[in-house]
């Protein structure tokens, strides 16, 4: 009588995706994430405040700091409102801007031709200088302040945009010619969604910098009267270090908070990139 072999138990293929989310979640949560960047954050507070207690009047104690921003959080919010309305509006100017002629750019290579140097003179000159003509031409409102954001702002979204739109695969293209696409279907179809992650990384880069952008245009327009740039310019003026710190504090805040915006909305829109799996 022949003897049966048992059959071998087959695998589950649930296993697999099952046991890949406790992964994922220990990656996400586990000590190995958090734990480096604790440490190092404690590391500059005790070096800071070493150097602090030696030589107060270059640093001041993290207590001075923490004192200022807890017994008034109404003056750093009213500031840092008034800094982020013009890095709002300067990096939606600039990267506006630099979107729309990447597009021109993309299509009509004399325009391209033309801008680019023009762009690249804007993008390495000092806007230091520009600022006290930007007042005379302006005034002293808001206007010369999202100007000079939006200039700093301007050039890595304009570099960018015209990278992504032309590095479409040539197979693809082909396939859209023998489809007989025209123009507008191509660039809208298939350039504008290929450079979408190059417009997200060029955000990414811009939004912070806006914040900067924001400050050095505080900074160095006349008539300043809000904002944390014009606070940390007083502050250092009569030696509230503090108060300078404080607002730098704030400042970091926020080029943190919109950098972690943009890095949602990348993972959103870009799920299916290479780049997010």
């Amino acid at each position: 009588m022949a003897t049966q072999t048992p059959a071998r138990p087959r695998p589950d293929r649930e296993e697999g995706p099952r046991g890949a989310a406790p992964r994922v979640r220990r990656r996400l949560f586990g000590i190995g994430l958090w734990m480096p960047a604790t440490v190092a954050v404690l590391l500059c507070g005790l070096a800071w405040t070493a150097v602090a207690e030696d030589q107060p009047y270059l640093l001041p104690p993290l207590r001075e700091v923490g004192t200022v921003l807890v017994e008034d959080p109404g003056l750093f919010l009213g500031n840092a409102w008034s800094t982020l309305q013009i890095a709002l509006l300067g990096v939606s100017f600039g990267a506006g801007t630099a979107f729309v002629l990447s597009l021109v750019m993309s299509e009509v290579p004399v325009v391209r031709r033309a801008i680019m140097p023009l762009a690249v003179v804007l993008n390495v000159t000092p806007v230091v200088a520009l600022a006290p003509a930007l007042v005379v031409a302006f005034g002293f409102g808001m206007a010369p302040k999202v100007i000079v954001t939006a200039i700093i702002t301007f050039f890595p979204v304009l570099i960018n945009m015209t990278t992504g739109l032309r590095s479409v695969p040539v197979p693809v293209l082909h396939v859209f010619s023998t489809l007989h696409a025209s123009r507008l279907e191509v660039l809208l179809r298939l350039r504008v969604p290929s450079s979408l992650p190059y417009a997200l990384a060029a955000l990414r880069v811009v939004f912070p910098l806006s914040i900067v952008g924001a400050v050095v245009a505080e900074f160095v327009a006349a008539g300043s009267s809000s904002g944390l740039g014009t606070m940390i310019r007083t502050s250092a003026a009569t030696a509230r270090l503090e108060y300078v710190y404080a607002a730098i504090a704030c400042l970091a805040a926020m080029g943190v908070l919109m950098l972690a915006l943009i890095t949602v909305l990348e993972r959103r829109l870009l799920f299916w990139h290479e780049s997010q799996q």
